[in-house]
């Protein structure tokens, strides 16, 4: 199965995602939008993984343990740069405890044999994607029309293990194990 972990949020804030990526749709219309009911806080994508492999990743992560924190949704940007994004995402305001629940998160999951991220862990939401990275005017003129606000927070008190299926109207995600149990 394809598989990753992640925080879900609550229906209030994607709703509210929902509302700010129509008020943007408009200005980049070419973009893949993201669901709202698919959007959600990655910790660890795994990929294509087995059975064994999700047996794995499930003793791994149930040796996970943190204590709930506050996590807030505001601002937006691009990555991996406004001249040429392949991806525009809402902004996840954080304590260190994000970072330090994705890094257990993290080696629970190499200990379990998967590849460690090479990449620095950067909370986001993804909003959109673009298939071919080039400027969005339209969608920064917008952007600065905005007034910096926060969109909701909400207190992260657990995680998933997530499949993914592809389909052509996007992927659809099931939760196949809650954690902490």
């Amino acid at each position: 199965m394809r598989a990753f972990i992640a925080i879900e949020l609550p229906e209030s804030l994607r709703a509210a995602l929902g509302q700010a990526q129509q008020a943007f749709r408009s200005a980049c219309p070419e973009a893949r939008w993201t669901r709202p009911d698919s959007i959600h806080l990655t910790l660890k994508f795994l990929g294509e993984i087995s059975d064994a492999q999700v047996k794995q990743a499930m003793e791994g992560l149930a040796r996970v343990s943190f204590e709930p924190f506050s996590v807030e949704i505001k601002g937006f940007g691009f990555f991996p740069q406004k001249r040429r994004p392949h991806v525009f995402w809402a902004g996840v305001a954080a304590p260190p405890a994000l970072g330090e629940l994705a890094a257990r998160v993290e080696g629970e999951m190499e200990k379990a044999g998967f590849l460690r991220e090479q990449r620095v862990f950067t909370p986001h939401l993804t909003l959109a994607r673009f298939e071919v990275p080039r400027p969005q005017p339209g969608l920064e003129a917008a952007l600065a029309r905005q007034e910096p606000t926060s969109l909701g927070s909400f207190t992260a008190s657990e995680f998933f293990l997530f499949e993914s299926k592809l389909s052509p109207q996007g992927a659809v995600h099931r939760k196949v194990l809650r954690f902490p149990r």
